[in-house]
């Protein structure tokens, strides 16, 4: 169901009645497990994916850099330049 880069690719589905009745899959919540990373400065006009291309020549696996920090709101992470955020190795 998943690309084999995603980080839900492990993760298991449940089955979930929706308010109409239909049985529809979903993922499981999936706990995020602690993360450390180096710090990086935001700059500029950087995404995640930007640094996640920079920093691990993979710009589909943004999400590590998500996972190690503690916005809800991925985007928010790169909103403002000059942020520290952290960057996991990989």
């Amino acid at each position: 169901m998943f690309l084999p880069n995603s980080r839900y690719v492990k993760t298991p589905e449940v089955q979930a009645k929706a308010a109409d009745g239909r049985t529809v899959s979903a993922v499981k919540l999936r706990r995020l497990p602690v993360v450390t990373g180096d710090p990086a400065l935001v700059e500029g006009q950087d995404r995640l994916d930007i640094i996640a291309l920079r920093t691990y020549e993979d710009a589909t696996i943004y999400w590590h850099i998500a996972d190690a920090n503690t916005e809800l709101q991925a985007p928010e992470l790169t909103r403002v330049a000059g942020r520290i955020i952290d960057v996991p190795p990989r």
